[in-house]
């Protein structure tokens, strides 16, 4: 192992192999019983399983995804297994050094009762945990533009007939008698008389004249629209093969 670790730094950490894979998480630290350090973790590598593998500290480092090993994911699926937080004896001690090739420490060597020792700490109860997401659908309304609307004006010619009444002069003859005492001053003599005639016609003129405004508008209309759309969610289900062992 690079450096000293302490226990409780170790508990809970992702495992990462050689290759940067991610093996587990701690589950728990072995300590080695003549100096105290940490010699050993164990890791969950099956989803629903619940035995651990042994996985060896030499040469590990603390980094920030997690404690990088010098295992491999392989290597650690194929290790010896732990089903509780137990002492190691020194054949059990013996046979993980062998697997991983790797030699026994000397003072086990030298100290026939040498074992490891599971360390105390924070360890979930269930295992490693499982995050279960699902889509949701985030319905929203967003403002996009539908069209445009122009207001504009424009001359139209129209024939309109409009009735105005008028007046003219006319001439009638009118006859009268003639009194008695108007009877001496007769004589015969050429004459003429001139009267003016007036009519009235028709005068258009024409005048601009206001008749209203126009303007344009808008309002909101409040409507409902149905969408639709498709999510996926995830669902988790457990594979417990050891009712089948205890049914044979």
């Amino acid at each position: 192992m690079t450096g000293t670790m302490r226990p409780e730094e170790l508990m809970e950490n992702a495992v990462v192999d050689t290759h940067g894979r991610k093996i587990g998480k701690v589950g728990t630290v072995y300590v080695a019983d003549d100096t105290q350090q940490p010699e050993w973790v164990t890791v969950r590598t099956g989803m629903f399983g619940h035995k651990e593998s042994f996985v060896p500290l030499k040469g590990a480092t603390m980094d920030r995804d997690g404690l990088h090993v010098q295992v491999t994911k392989e290597k650690v699926s194929e290790a010896p297994q732990t089903d509780g937080d137990r002492h190691l004896s020194e054949q059990e001690s013996a046979e993980l050094y062998r697997f991983y090739d790797m030699p026994a420490p000397r003072a086990s060597q030298e100290n026939r009762g040498g074992r490891t020792t599971p360390q105390p700490g924070k360890r979930g109860t269930t295992g490693e945990s499982m995050t279960r997401s699902e889509e949701r659908l985030n319905v929203g309304t967003e403002r996009v533009e539908t069209g445009r609307v122009k207001l504009r004006k424009y001359t139209v010619t129209e024939e309109q007939q409009v009735k105005v009444p008028v007046t003219h002069e006319e001439v009638r003859l009118e006859r009268e008698p003639i009194t008695d005492g108007e009877r001496g001053n007769a004589r015969i003599s050429d004459e003429e008389q001139e009267i003016t005639l007036h009519e009235e016609r028709p005068k258009v003129e024409k005048e601009t004249v206001p008749v209203e405004k126009v303007r344009l508008a808008k309002e909101t209309v409040r409507d409902e629209e149905t969408v639709s759309g498709q999510v996926r969610k995830e669902h988790v289900e457990m594979e417990d093969d050891t009712k089948q062992r205890r049914n044979r």
